[in-house]
């Protein structure tokens, strides 16, 4: 039995999900996730096998159909499949956001309408802030929304959407004309619902191909492009304008986790890979894990996965219990995808030439890992988030 990574104090059903799904990532995932990353392919028969498990219904409320579980047990279910293939937590981890989001702030009649279809995988839900010429400035957004009657038409680019083909439901930030002074309180998030596919997939709303990426393979992400789209006054989320910017951080600061959770799941995963062939490969008449250098680099990297998955559940836990937790997310986001880029290359050298060859699992690790440094924030963002709260709490 693995020490790593375990957590103090889970309940016996929790144990059990995590048990379900660490067997179906061993059965179902890892066997395939090579052939699938290489090819690119979407994962839809692994897909339909969390669909079965309940699984994009995990943290939706019972009322709704869901489990009603804690963002700590999403968390560790999402550290155990990206231990199998970042792609597949990629799948959930929007959906996740949305279904957050709606069940936080949406009106009751949002409520009903998404969440019971949201719990069985029925709808899929993605995330839209970025665009294409927007970084990390949030209040800078261009894509408009203007109000005609009881429509609004959007017009404008949105970028880097996960799941942007396959998901039939979107949550929107643009900007909307509320009168504010601040920017940020001129923003507002839609509820769009869509047909999965790619092209113009409804009047005034084309998603393009698929964007070809480093790794994060199998996952679509692409563009959105709303020129002239209408939609109902009734999808703004909460029937609030101008308060989307404040939701949309609410769902970032639980992506963060999400985030945080799945570097962690990588960091493991590369631990394994490397410790195996470390007892494996013999240099010089014994294995090279009896060598000091790879010995301690073992060490180094078993104490670094250690400390990310400690930070994780902490920041879990505390959004669970209802406290601010964005100086934490912020810590174990940053410290979980850094840690893991670092784990990955560490496992990658250890194992020699062969870590470059596409037959091993670490090479796909080796371009996956990179991608959790920028996702839900970069380093830098994280550093920003982290000194303002510090600041704040230990006001002079």
């Amino acid at each position: 039995m693995a020490r790593l990574a375990r957590t103090a104090g889970l309940t016996d059903v929790q144990q059990e999900i995590l048990s379900t799904v660490r067997s179906f990532v061993d059965k179902e995932i890892i066997p395939h996730a090579q052939a699938l990353e290489h090819a690119d392919e979407y994962p839809a028969e692994i897909v339909a096998g969390m669909k079965e498990m309940g699984l994009f219904g995990l943290t939706i409320p019972e009322e709704y159909g869901g489990l009603g579980e804690s963002l700590l047990t999403y968390a560790l279910v999402v550290e155990e499949i990206a231990r199998g293939w970042m792609s597949v937590s990629g799948v959930i981890n929007t959906h996740f956001i949305v279904a957050h989001m709606i069940t936080r702030h949406g009106t009751p009649e949002q409520k009903q309408h998404f969440l019971p279809r949201m719990a069985t995988g029925e709808v899929r839900g993605s995330f839209s802030m970025s665009e294409p010429d927007l970084g990390s400035d949030v209040a800078a957004i261009k894509t408009r929304a203007r109000r005609e009657g009881d429509e609004y038409v959007i017009d404008g680019a949105k970028m880097w959407l996960t799941n942007g083909g396959s998901s039939n439901l979107i949550a929107l930030l643009v900007k909307t004309d509320e009168g504010a002074e601040k920017a940020h309180q001129n923003l507002t998030t839609f509820l769009v619902e869509k047909p999965s596919g790619f092209g113009e997939v409804l009047p005034g709303l084309t998603i393009p191909g698929k964007i070809d990426k480093m790794g994060y393979k199998g996952v679509d992400t692409t563009e959105a492009v709303f020129d002239g789209f209408k939609i109902g006054a009734d999808m703004v989320l909460g029937n609030a304008p101008g308060k989307g910017f404040s939701y949309m951080m609410d769902g970032v600061e639980v992506g963060r986790v999400n985030v945080a959770a799945r570097a962690c799941g990588i960091a493991i995963r590369s631990f394994e890979l490397a410790i195996a062939y470390a007892q494996q490969r013999t240099t010089f008449g014994k294995p090279i894990a009896q060598h000091q250098a790879i010995a301690f680099k073992l060490a180094e990297m078993a104490t670094k996965v250690e400390a990310a998955h400690l930070m994780m559940v902490n920041a879990a836990r505390l959004k669970d219990s209802g406290a601010r937790n964005d100086v934490e997310a912020g810590m174990a986001k940053l410290i979980a995808s850094e840690y893991c880029a670092e784990v990955t290359q560490e496992a990658f050298r250890i194992h020699g030439g062969y870590g470059y060859s596409k037959e091993y699992e670490i090479e796909r690790l080796m371009r996956e890992a990179p991608f959790l440094l920028i996702g839900e924030g970069t380093s830098e963002i994280q550093k920003t988030i982290i000194s303002r709260g510090l600041l704040r709490d230990y006001k002079a």
